[in-house]
């Protein structure tokens, strides 16, 4: 009984999400914006989701990676926003203690899924230029399926601990986070007891994983444009450029704003706390959001079939 009422007492019932600290007299007018981006990342990948899902031509490891993008993009934005939006039109601010901890596992969870998932495309770019003739044999349809299931696995591995760790840290009774979400820093600011364990892996994952990918992206980025220069056509060149800008656009779409929280919980003191906190909500925003318009626009067999999907429903 007496470790049970510890268990209790460690951590408060519910937490109290602060919104955006200094913009409070704000916060209801810049709900609107934040609601009509979720509105198009949310429909807009559930569209391409669906050309993809129905169009047998686009079951190619391109489009499936994609398809994998539009997913996670909604659950990554579907995680934050409905809770946000209510903090900042409704005043509600109380998130119980273990929705804390599944939302703060949704987030860093999906955000590692998104990782792998545009280092997979950037791969896919990589061999589909480098090595043309071989690409349908090297990423055929199992091995795509099996390099998501991958990219799903390391982010549950991954991430798990990050949550296991939070829920078993006594935090005295302090409820304000002080932060629009459950992300991870934010909550074990909180925290009365050591938390060395809890930055250093927080630290590790987000080096391994970003680290990582960025490593693998860049790679792949460099020999395809040394692949590039040396086509003999100079219209060949702007193909291949001009299948890879749109991708690279999403890439630093998502890493700059991701690379910016990560290391502003940690390093950035000195820079306002109203700018970080909108940044790590952009960031849950405008990938999603992007990603839809972008791959839409610039892939012309989505923007084909999003054109008829449209004329066959009378728009």
């Amino acid at each position: 009984m007496s470790m049970l009422n510890a268990s209790t007492l460690s951590h408060p019932a519910a937490f109290l999400l602060d919104g955006i600290p200094g913009l409070e007299a704000t916060q209801f007018w810049i709900a609107f914006p934040f609601c009509i981006m979720y509105a198009i990342a949310v429909v807009g990948n559930i569209i391409i989701f669906f050309i993809i899902k129905t169009e047998p031509s686009l079951h190619e490891p391109m489009y499936l990676f994609l398809a994998m993008l539009a997913i996670t993009d909604v659950v990554l934005s579907t995680s934050t926003l409905p809770k946000m939006l209510g903090i900042f039109w409704l005043d509600s601010r109380e998130i119980g203690f273990h929705a804390c901890l599944t939302q703060m596992f949704f987030v860093h969870a999906f955000s590692t899924v998104e990782s792998g998932v545009l280092t997979a495309m950037a791969l896919d770019r990589f061999i589909a230029i480098c090595y043309p003739l071989r690409h349908s044999s090297i990423l055929s349809i199992p091995v795509t399926m099996a390099i998501g299931s991958l990219v799903l696995t390391r982010a549950v591995l991954l991430v798990s601990p990050i949550s296991i760790l939070a829920s078993r840290l006594p935090f005295c009774g302090h409820r304000l986070i002080s932060h629009s979400y459950c992300e991870h820093m934010a909550v074990v600011k909180l925290v009365c007891g050591n938390i060395r364990a809890n930055i250093i892996y927080g630290l590790f994952v987000g080096f391994m994983v970003v680290g990582f990918d960025v490593l693998v992206i860049s790679v792949s980025y460099a020999l395809i444009l040394r692949t590039v220069m040396r086509l003999p056509c100079t219209e060949a060149r702007l193909k291949a450029v001009s299948t890879c800008a749109s991708h690279t656009c999403v890439i630093l779409a998502f890493y700059v704003p991701a690379l910016f929280t990560f290391l502003t919980h940690r390093f950035g003191h000195h820079i306002p706390h109203h700018v970080h906190i909108m940044v790590a909500n952009l960031y849950l925003l405008v990938p999603p959001m992007l990603n839809p318009i972008v791959y839409g626009v610039r892939t012309r067999q989505i923007q084909g079939r999003v054109i008829r999907l449209f004329q066959l429903r009378g728009i």
